[in-house]
């Protein structure tokens, strides 16, 4: 883990790359030292129907929900939630600059007892990721 999802409006995509973004977010992930590799995931999903704001149709949304396995110190979580916050504003700075943008970021835990999972991805990357 972490599972990072970022839903935006998908009036973004006549604007920027938003895999682009989804590459800056895994590689920043991985900086954290937080997260084993086999376990990032970053996905994007642009939604379709939305009301923002005044209801003006030029008006954008990004919002990041980072879901991981409990039990990181608080502290490590801030730091992570920092530098993937960070990450996004910086390589959104010039739209944020530019056009009616929310950006916005939740980073949460999930309950390992009500979270099944299985990965074969670390027998194919190799070593312990």
């Amino acid at each position: 883990m972490p599972h990072i999802s970022i839903e935006y409006s998908d009036n973004l995509n006549e604007h920027m790359d938003m895999s682009e973004l989804c590459e800056l977010m895994r590689q920043s992930a991985i900086q954290t030292g937080l997260f084993p590799l086999a376990g990032i995931r970053v996905r994007a999903i642009a939604c379709d129907h939305y009301a923002i704001a005044d209801g003006h149709s030029d008006r954008y949304f990004i919002d990041i929900a980072v879901r991981l396995r409990a039990g990181r110190p608080l502290d490590k979580r801030k730091e992570a939630t920092a530098l993937l916050f960070d990450t996004a504003q910086t390589h959104l700075s010039k739209l944020l600059a530019s056009m009616p943008l929310a950006l916005s970021m939740e980073m949460r835990d999930i309950d390992p007892e009500l979270s099944p999972k299985t990965n074969s991805i670390r027998q194919f990357i190799g070593g312990d990721s």
